[in-house]
């Protein structure tokens, strides 16, 4: 029996963490592709790099992972134990004297370490990565990551240049149809059309780009009736990069303040009154979203058996739903509370409470009451609006005409 222990639990970890690990990388990445498209034509519409996208998304990602990481560890116990029961498994483990207790100490331990990156996602990670995001998105709309010129467009750069490029090859790195009105510090105005150009760096000042051209021709008005015209083979024209003020400082939001700071901000007699309630809406929302992750081995337990000489899966969708819907519970408790309309304590933890409630009720009918179910009667209904529809499409099927060929 010594020997047997061990072997379970490394067996139940195989059971939980494949399916976990599954579950975890779909809704992260179902959360990531709505979000890439959306992203992609906001990063069109500005002209920027499609890198910027890739860095935008992985900033993201500490975001979306405080609700997958979540959904991934009860659907990974659930998935787990239903396999136990639907097999039989689960039957003889019970019989050799095995509670659900014991049976649950490895998802346990693995909760224990899910809620501890949890907490560290959303005590410094996710702040964090959240000002990042809201830095890339300014710098993109500000132009400071290469989205001033837009092709087929005149561009003012510096208020001393109009610029326009017909076609960009090569992602940029060859430009054709150059055409450039620059005013110099002498108060002429010179016109420049070239075939082809690139933007180069330069070393000396960062503030400064050159264009080099390639094939074109100036033309520079003197003031006088006859305008003097220069043709070129290479032409190398200084463009003045636009000013872009430096981004704000971190706190704009109380999604961007770590655990620390929402503690000394709404707990402070000297914070107005609505900053305070929105940093305490703030701090309990995560406080609750990581101790809520403690219930999911009972609710995953109380869900994966189904009635017995049966295969429902009703369990795992009533899984999904309940989890889905208690995160937009507790989103729309941080709001009121945010706002001042409702004390942010009763907003998220009455929730909480009537939750695990729930949770526990369903939890002790499987483990402790012989044959309990906690869903039975869901389970029952669904069964025969099942039956009705699988009865509904054999009569259809029976009732359809043959299809008889014509002599």
């Amino acid at each position: 029996m010594f020997n047997f222990i061990p072997s379970l639990d490394r067996y139940i970890f195989r059971l939980v963490i494949l399916p976990m690990l599954g579950v975890f990388a779909i809704a992260a990445s179902l959360l990531l592709l709505d979000k890439m498209l959306r992203l992609f034509d906001f990063v069109a519409v500005e002209g920027g790099p499609v890198d910027v996208v890739f860095k935008m998304l992985g900033a993201l990602i500490p975001e979306y992972a405080s609700l997958a990481i979540p959904l991934g560890l009860l659907l990974g116990i659930l998935l787990a134990f239903r396999k136990l029961a639907t097999s039989s498994e689960l039957d003889v483990m019970r019989a050799v004297g095995l509670s659900y207790g014991r049976l649950l100490r490895v998802p346990y331990i693995i909760t224990a370490v899910l809620m501890a990156v949890n907490l560290a996602l959303v005590f410094y990670v996710q702040p964090v990565s959240r000002y990042y995001y809201e830095q890339l998105e300014y710098e993109l709309r500000s132009g400071a990551l290469g989205a001033s010129i837009k092709v087929g467009e005149f561009t003012t750069l510096a208020d001393r240049m109009a610029l326009r490029i017909e076609a960009s090859e090569d992602q940029g790195r060859r430009l054709q149809g150059i055409f450039a009105r620059v005013a110099n510090d002498k108060g002429q105005v010179l016109s420049i059309s070239a075939r082809e150009g690139a933007f180069l760096a330069t070393t000396d000042s960062p503030d400064t780009i050159i264009l080099r051209l390639t094939d074109g021709t100036i033309v520079q008005d003197t003031g006088s009736n006859t305008p003097r015209v220069l043709s070129f083979t290479r032409h190398d024209l200084p463009i003045d990069l636009p000013q872009v003020e430096a981004f704000r400082e971190r706190g704009d939001a109380e999604r961007e303040y770590i655990l620390p700071e929402l503690l000394r901000i709404g707990w402070s007699e000297t914070t107005e009154e609505a900053k305070r309630d929105a940093s305490q809406a703030s701090f309990n929302f995560r406080m609750v979203e990581v101790v809520m992750m403690a219930l999911m081995p009972l609710l995953a337990v109380a869900l994966a058996i189904p009635p017995k000489r049966s295969t429902s899966a009703l369990g795992v969708f009533l899984s999904v739903v309940m989890v889905v819907a208690y995160h937009k519970v507790n989103q729309y408790g941080e709001d009121i509370a945010a706002l001042g309309r409702f004390d942010p304590v009763l907003a998220l933890w009455v929730p909480f409470v009537l939750f695990a409630a729930l949770i526990l009720w369903m939890y002790y009918k499987v483990a402790f009451v012989p044959g309990g179910q906690p869903i039975g009667a869901l389970e029952s209904a669904f069964d025969k609006v099942a039956k009705r529809i699988r009865k509904l499409f054999g009569r259809r099927r029976q009732r359809a005409p043959e299809l008889v060929p014509a002599e």
